[in-house]
């Protein structure tokens, strides 16, 4: 006559292998949220990047625009000055 089948191990058994199915649901699901997110770190790194190329050439831009009205104002000074001597002339 054969033995009684344990239930206890065949119930841990039953249990083992619905574990090990939902951990690979879990690590399946874990794998494809680390995907998605090295996805948008690249994404903001992008944008990153773009944002300092605007920021730069906004700066530069402002420098420009420094270095042009320094020169405007002292063209202005110079021709003030040549129109305050042709004045004491007259």
């Amino acid at each position: 006559m054969a033995e009684p089948e344990n239930m206890t191990l065949v119930l841990l058994r039953e249990l083992r292998s619905r574990m090990e199915t939902r951990f690979d649901a879990i690590d399946r699901k874990l794998g494809e949220h680390d995907t998605r997110f090295d996805e948008h770190d690249a994404r903001f790194a992008a944008l990153e990047k773009k944002i300092d190329t605007i920021k730069q050439a906004a700066f530069a831009e402002s420098i420009l625009g420094r270095y042009a009205v320094v020169d405007v104002e002292q063209r202005l000074v110079e021709l003030e000055a040549r129109l305050a001597a042709l004045e004491k002339r007259a």
